[in-house]
């Protein structure tokens, strides 16, 4: 599951979790915060050390995903995937799974409201909103399942994707497949 920051992808993963028999929740950012010492942010410098980074942190999200996965549970990853690099560097790291691609897609100002009403330390200070949704629309808008969740509550949100990602978000390795409405 993906979005923007504020798109709601931490609770509605936490809920969808939970309403799965067998699953685990993985978080991008805990994965991206284990490196303690020298750690760079995916937008910070140098640029690439921040790349690198990225990179170890999308293979363990993926090796922990597949490790989850052959213990009988359900892998629910909460993470920013920008663009179509990134999201086939996933997908070469998965081939043998079938993964469902959701993004949250409450739209700018929904996201705008929601960062405001976390607790401040947990806010994510981001001023780039617009060129975020600009690229991910350019780069994935054709992919997955671009759920709008503006005018849902996350519990709502959830239910939904448990009962319908599997039709909605199903993408193949090549990172095609975009579901019905």
């Amino acid at each position: 599951m993906t979005g923007m920051p504020g798109a709601g992808k931490s609770t509605v993963t936490r809920l969808v979790a939970e309403r799965l028999a067998r699953s685990a929740r993985l978080d991008g950012d805990f994965i991206s915060r284990l490196i303690v010492s020298g750690r760079v942010g995916a937008l910070g410098e140098p640029a690439d050390e921040a790349a690198r980074q990225l990179e170890l942190c999308n293979r363990n999200l993926c090796m922990l995903a597949d490790n989850i996965s052959d213990a009988g549970f359900t892998p629910v990853i909460d993470w920013v995937i920008p663009d179509r690099e990134q999201l086939h560097f996933f997908l070469s790291l998965l081939p043998s799974r079938q993964v469902l691609f959701v993004v949250l897609a409450p739209g700018i100002e929904v996201c705008r409201h929601r960062n405001t009403l976390r607790n401040p330390r947990e806010r994510f200070y981001f001023d780039g909103y617009e060129g975020l949704d600009a690229a991910m629309k350019r780069e994935l808008g054709d992919v997955g399942w671009w759920f709008d969740t503006a005018a849902l509550t996350p519990e709502q949100t959830a239910e939904r994707i448990v009962r319908e990602a599997g039709h909605r978000a199903l993408v193949d390795g090549a990172g095609t497949g975009r579901a019905t409405p």
